[in-house]
């Protein structure tokens, strides 16, 4: 199992990801958030196949069509940590973290 959790940003959200991949890759996910929207992600996105998901297309896969269905948001961060956790329940990544520091002078 993996466990992902993304600070969203200046929303104040925080995404909250578990993610357990079986020997066939496929990934159950459970998500849960106090972000309206991915409330709405996470009661749709609960399994996706890791091979289809990381070695495709950028904004092609399941994880990319929910978000886009729910998420009025296309910088948010939430959906790479989505990725990046499913990535590493499936063996196809290490767990480490990630950040994003943004500051304007």
């Amino acid at each position: 199992m993996a466990t992902g959790v993304i600070h969203a940003g200046v929303c104040g959200f925080t995404i909250n990801v578990k993610a357990v991949s079986d020997e066939d890759n496929k990934v159950q996910l459970e998500i849960t958030s106090d972000c309206p929207n991915y409330q709405k992600i996470a009661k749709e996105l609960t399994e996706v196949e890791a091979y289809k998901e990381i070695f495709n297309k950028m904004h092609v896969g399941r994880v990319y069509e929910v978000f886009a269905k729910y998420s009025p948001h296309p910088s948010c961060p939430g959906v790479s940590g989505i990725l990046k956790t499913m990535e590493v329940a499936a063996g196809l990544a290490l767990p480490q973290t990630a950040s994003i520091s943004i500051t304007k002078e």
